[in-house]
């Protein structure tokens, strides 16, 4: 009789909650970790121009759906427009680096901006990535009941949700600063890198759609 009792105390909601909690810090903490493991150096890159480099690099970008807002040569900077994180529908995309940044993307509006520095190191060039990641900031509006709760931060209906925001809102609404995303700095690096390769081994370039 003892023993059914303790059998039903482990399987209450409130134990199977915590259960769920730990299995989903767990992950949650691998999901960390792996990102931390793949964080890398600048890259060298050894008989080949500035602008050559910056070529190659800006279509690895583009192949990623990144818009190239700045390219400045002569300071070896190349700055991308910000892009908002992938969602789970959208399965050509790459941005979403490791399950946790996918997780963030689709629980969060949030947007992406990559820089490359590439510098000269000798007789070498050095490049090296750091992305920008910004989560959205929106103010919620008051509702009068949880039966409304689809008015909150917009003027919607139960049937369809609007875009419309108030006047405060739009003026408190503001992008805030996340850590930055080192899992799609290495990744981006990383292809760069394989690019370079090829390109020296005279490989035939595998062609990736862009849209």
């Amino acid at each position: 009789m003892k023993r059914n009792a303790r059998i039903e105390i482990h399987k209450t909601p409130g134990n199977l909650c915590t259960y769920a909690l730990i299995a989903c810090a767990l992950v949650f903490a691998g999901c960390a970790q792996q990102q931390q493991a793949e964080v890398t150096g600048p890259i060298s890159v050894p008989d080949m121009g500035k602008a050559e480099l910056m070529e190659v690099a800006e279509d690895v970008l583009a192949r990623m759906h990144f818009t190239v807002e700045k390219a400045d040569v002569p300071s070896g900077l190349i700055r991308t427009r910000p892009l908002p994180g992938a969602q789970f529908f959208e399965l050509w995309r790459s941005d979403n680096v490791g399950g946790g940044n996918a997780l963030q993307a689709n629980l969060h509006t949030i947007r992406r901006t990559v820089e490359l520095d590439i510098s000269q190191h000798g007789d070498q060039l050095q490049i090296d990535c750091d992305v920008r990641v910004q989560r959205l900031s929106l103010p919620e509006r008051d509702v009068s009941s949880s039966a409304r709760v689809y008015e909150m931060f917009t003027r919607s209906s139960r049937s369809l949700q609007r875009m419309r925001f108030e006047t405060e809102q739009l003026q408190a609404m503001a992008w805030i600063d996340l850590e930055n995303d080192t899992a799609l700095a290495a990744e981006i690096l990383k292809r760069i890198e394989k690019r370079l390769v090829s390109r020296a081994s005279g490989e035939p370039q595998v062609t990736e759609s862009r849209t």
